[in-house]
This record gives structure tokens, sequence and C-alpha cells, in this order.
């Protein structure tokens, strides 16, 4: 687990890539990789690479990277893991063909692969990865993202260059990097907490989507391509015995765990006690000489918006066997580790689940381990939501064939009745015209809200305008790709390429990486994901229980009280949070953005406070705070140069090998 970084320079361009500039953007990552750097550059100065190092597989010096092949032709640099790079390098060794420097490094593995086989090497890796390689014989740059999206990677083109990093601080390192607002991507950031890829809330600055890949010639011309989707390699389970079925899954998720316990360092996993995290912590116990290290968060005192798992947490961990570690929040916290938070996400992640991640991350940082496995992903596979049972419901409900002018006439009476802001008017609205109720795991704020929380100049510019533009071309692959397009499948798909790789997972990647550890998600595994979505969706939910068959394929792995405990999730006390400590730094903090900016209407904002909306008010701070320290360039309040004085500093702490 990596931080990379790099500038190609067109062949028309003046400017030339020198060491140091690679280092200024290089060492903005330092977090990403305290056990090492390195930086490559041509004898033209055409091209450069940078790498920041946390030393995870074959952590000798040999290994370090950029990286190139036996005659220079190739330069790599790499963030991830391939997880099955033993088998891969062993069918590399077999053909003679390739001179090998390390011991069992899965970046030269990366490279060989690449010469074998060409960028269709993409399809034997088991990983997660962003990979960035310089081809000199062909003049080419590859940016590739693996197929889920869990590596974030960066990427923007100005002044005859393009420059890409695994975070935006380093390109905005670059000091003929443009720092503005992308207002489409704001827009889009009011309805799913995150921007949709390839756009990020930086005016000119992109992000390479999950299951694609970019090829840039020298000349500055610049191919993408979707290498994978998640329909490409299904197999319809239709008429399987749902027994049968279990098996597949318990079998496949037991082989995606043992996959990522691949490490020459400690690895631990994050247990909230519910049922994706306990099946992770007993699947990677089994076989182990000594316990598993677990590790959980929770929050001082109680609140009506969360109520704490750690009771539950504990409970599997003295199943499991596991050397257990919690630690419980308080307001402090989250005041201390705003500035900081702001910082490591490079764009407003509105989940403020960001702030347990972050601590439950340096609490294992902080006990030796190094990686983490984490489990994102099966609540999306396999209907694991209360709120998606409420959506099947609504949809089931717009499907019945009803004329349009009902439901005109139903959209004028609530706006008659002032209820033209909630819920239910977005779903007919939606429903009028042709769309899905569900546009994802977060509604933040509906188009209708929107347009009354916008300032009038935005008003006027995003009028007729609806966040179905970003959804469209998902829906439209969706449709051309699924062998069962039900009602159950399109939410899954949905999340797969957006909420999931541009919100749950940058979540995780940007603040478990703040502290140097590097998250693993064994749900997420493409393999397990594609015999997920083989499962017909009378298998996923069944009689209002959510995740059947999930649950019957774990039960008897872990105990049946985690299984039939009502779904609780990862979560904050978000409410009660923007109202206690935090209550006066929301009010000020957004009266000054709306002050000082064109985007939000001031008036909109103090009625969310009257109305006492907390989540709503945190995406907005979120916003404000961002804009404030990376558009403004002011220092957030509390904070010294990138550090909180709370906060350790993830350098100095010393990798256990």
């Amino acid at each position: 687990m990596c931080g990379i970084v790099g500038s190609l320079v067109f062949d028309n361009g003046s400017f030339a890539v020198t060491e140091p500039y690679i280092r200024r953007m290089r060492d903005t990552m330092t977090h990403r990789g305290p056990d090492g750097a390195g930086v490559w550059v041509s004898d033209d100065g055409r091209v450069g690479l940078g790498h920041r190092r946390l030393s995870i597989i074959d952590l000798s010096a040999v290994a370090n990277q950029p990286m190139s092949n036996e005659d220079g032709s190739l330069q790599v640099v790499f963030n991830g893991e391939i997880y099955n790079h033993a088998e891969i390098r062993k069918e590399l060794e077999a053909t003679g063909a390739h001179r090998w420097k390390t011991n069992h490094s899965d970046t030269e593995v990366v490279l060989h692969a690449f010469e074998q086989w060409g960028i269709d090497c993409l399809h034997r890796f088991r990983g997660m990865f962003a990979i960035a390689l310089w081809d000199a014989r062909q003049r080419q740059l590859w940016l590739i993202r693996d197929r889920i999206g869990v590596k974030p990677l960066y990427y923007s083109v100005h002044h005859g260059r393009i420059t890409f990093a695994s975070e935006i601080k380093a390109l905005l390192a670059d000091p003929g990097q443009h720092r503005d607002v992308n207002e489409s991507a704001l827009y889009h950031y009011l309805s799913f907490l995150t921007t949709p890829a390839p756009e990020t809330l930086f005016e000119g600055i992109g992000k390479v989507p999950g299951g694609s890949w970019l090829r840039v010639d020298g000349t500055g011309a610049i191919r993408e391509h979707r290498y994978w989707d998640a329909w490409d390699n299904v197999t319809p389970l239709t008429g399987v015995d749902e027994r049968e079925v279990a098996e597949r899954v318990l079998a496949e998720l037991r082989t995606a765990v043992n996959l990522r316990k691949v490490s020459d360092v400690p690895v631990g996993v994050f247990l909230s006690g519910g049922i994706d995290s306990s099946t992770n912590a007993k699947l990677f116990s089994e076989g182990e000489g000594s316990p598993v290290k677990t590790f959980s968060i929770g929050y001082e005192g109680e609140y009506k918006s969360y109520q704490n798992e750690l009771h539950y947490a504990q409970m599997v961990a003295d199943f499991v066997g596991a050397e257990h570690h919690e630690r419980k929040l308080t307001q402090a916290d989250l005041l201390d580790f705003l500035p900081r938070m702001v910082e490591l996400q490079d764009e407003p992640i509105g989940d403020p689940v960001c702030v347990p991640v972050y601590y439950v991350s340096e609490l294992a940082r902080r006990h030796g381990v190094v990686v983490c496995q984490v489990g994102e992903g099966a609540d999306e596979l396999f209907c694991g939501y209360p709120t998606w049972k409420t959506k099947l419901r609504l949809q089931q409900v717009d499907d019945v064939p009803c004329p349009k002018a009902f439901k005109r006439l139903a959209m004028a009476g609530l706006r008659a009745a002032g209820k033209d802001q909630g819920h239910p008017y977005e779903a007919l609205r939606r429903s009028v015209n042709g769309q899905p109720v569900f546009w994802g795991g977060v509604d933040a704020f509906t188009d209708s809200q929107k347009q009354r929380l916008l300032s009038p100049r935005l008003r006027q510019r995003f009028a007729g305008v609806t966040s179905w533009d970003a959804l469209e071309p998902i829906s439209r692959r969706f449709h051309e790709k699924s062998w069962e397009p039900s009602n159950l499948h399109w939410m899954s798909y949905l999340d797969l390429n957006l909420r999931l790789p541009e919100l749950l997972l940058m979540r995780v990647d940007k603040m478990s990486m703040g502290v140097s550890l590097e998250g693993r998600v064994p749900f997420l595994d493409h393999k397990f994901v594609e015999l997920a979505l083989s499962i017909p969706s009378a298998l996923k939910t069944r009689n209002g229980d959510l995740k059947y068959i999930l649950k019957k394929a774990v039960r008897g792995v872990i105990p049946d009280e985690v299984i039939d405990r009502p779904k609780q999730g990862f979560g904050v006390p978000v409410y009660e949070w923007c109202f206690g400590a935090l209550g006066d730094r929301v009010k000020a903090e957004l009266d000054h953005f709306c002050r000082e900016t064109d985007f939000i209407d001031r008036r909109s904002v103090a009625r969310l406070i009257e109305q006492k909306q907390g989540p709503q008010l945190w995406y907005l701070l979120n916003l404000a705070l961002w804009w404030k320290h990376y558009i403004a360039g002011r220092p957030l309040e509390g904070s010294e140069p990138g550090y909180t004085k709370t906060t350790p500093r993830p350098v100095a702490m010393a990798v256990t090998a």
C-alpha cells in the first residue's frame, strides 16, 4: 500500500519534469508511505514517477519503487496488492522469458505480466490497485484503477502535461495546477455526498473510474476504456438449490478472506459485531496460530441516534478468541479531528463515518497492526440495509400501472400543501420521468431540496437539471448487460458503480492511510462480487428478511445471536454532535461559507439550523470546510500544518515486520 504520483509532458510541451518537482508532489502523501520513497525521471525530462512506500509484501529494498523491467523500457509505480501474485509469478517463471530481481514482490509481477500479456494482464490480477506504467517503446502512459475502485487514482491535464496521483493534494502541489470549484460536481455532491467519477469537486481534476484504464500517448491523446464490468463474468444460478448457493457463497468468501491474509506484516480485523465484520473475524481466525487482533469504536455516553455495539463486538471477539481492542470517542475527539479529516479527504466525503474509521484505524496502528480487513460491500451485494427494503416497496408500488396524470395530480397536491421537499414528492417526480425510485444508498438532498438550497445563480444554472444525469450511463450499462434486470439488482449495481467506490471505499482509503494503515475488503473481491450477482434476487431477501442467503451461508460459522439481531450499521451520533459542542462551529462556518461564496442560499441554511437537520448540516459543513482549506487557502481552526494537537503522527510509527 503506497502513494503514487507522476507527470508526462506532451511532445509539444516546453515543461521539463525534474526530481524536485516529483518529490514536491510525492511528499504531500508521506502518510501513505512512511517506509520509503523513490523517484525516476526520464533522461529527456518528459516523464517522471514518484512513490511513497508502506511496506507490506517483500520488505526488502530491492522491491522499492519506481521499478523497471530488465532493459528499462517499462517503469511502474503501484499502490495496492495483487493477492494472487505468487500464482502469476509461477506462470511467468515457467515461460523462461523474464529475469527476476526480487524474491516475491507483487510489483515486479505487474511489470513482467505487462511484458508478457500487455494490458490484458489485468484480467489475471486478483486484488486492489492503482497502477501507473510508462512504456518507453510505445511512448504510452497507462493509468489503471482496480475493478471495484478500492484504490483512488486522480489526474489533471494542463499546460501541455498530465499529472496523476493517489491523492488530489499531490496534484495541487504542481504550481501550474488551477484551483476552483467544479459546480456541476458540487450539484451532484449534494445528492450523493461524493462526486461521481470521472469528476471531482476541483475544476479540471478528474478520477479514473473503477474497472477502467486511461492510455495517454506522448502527443497528449487520451483513451479511456472500461476493462471490467460486474456483469461481464456472471453465470446465473437459476434453478440451483439454495443450500448449494449458500455453500458456494461461504466457500468463495473464505477464499477471499484467505487471499487477504497475504502479508509480511501483521494483519487485523475491524469488528463492529454485525454479520459482515463478525464473519470476517471468524474466517480470518481459521488456521491461525495466534489470536487475530480485532478493533472496535464506540462513543462515550448514550445517544438516541446511535447505540453502541461494543458488547456485540466483544462477544464475537471472545467467540473467535481474538485479542480485542476498543476505544470510545467523545465530541472532543471530533473537534480535534475536523481539520485533519478535511485535509485527508481531499474532496468532501460527506459521510460522518469518516470520524470513527480514522480512529479505529489509529487504534489498530497503535497496537502494531499495519493491515486490517473491513466489511464494506456485503450490504450492497445481499440487501442488508433496512432503507433498501423501504425503497423496494416504493418501487413495487410505482411499478403498478397508473396513469402519469394521476401522479402529476398527486405532485400538485403535495406542492399545494408545502410538502414538495420530501422524499414522497421526489419519488413521484422520478416516476413521472420514467426513472427508478432508487438513486443510490444516499439521498442527501432531493433535487427539489437542492433547488431551494442553491444560490439564485446556481438555481438558474441548474434549472431543469437533475442528478439522474450522473446515473443515466450506469443505468444504460445495467439494462444492456444485466441477466436479471430486477429492482434489487439495479440497487446493487448502482452502488457498486457509485456509492461504494467514491464514498464508502474512499472513506476507508483516506482515513486508514491517514495513519499509514492498509484496508482490505474481502466482500468486494471481484470473484465474490460476480458470484453475488449470479444469485437471483429472490434469494437475497425473503419474507422481509434482509441478507437471507448470506445469513444462511454463515449460520453455524458465527453465533445466531449476531445473525438474528436487528441491523444497525457503523454509525455516528451526528444529530447530537451538530447541536452539542459542534453547534456554534457549524453555524459560524456555514455563515462564513455563504457570505464568501455564491453557491448556497444563506436563508435556506438558516432554515436547516432552525429545523435541526443534523445530518444535512454535517454534509454542508464538510463542503464549507473543504472550500475554506483547499480553495480559499485559509487555515482551519485548531490545526497545525496537517495535524491536530492530539493526533499522533503516523510517520513516527514503527512498522512491525
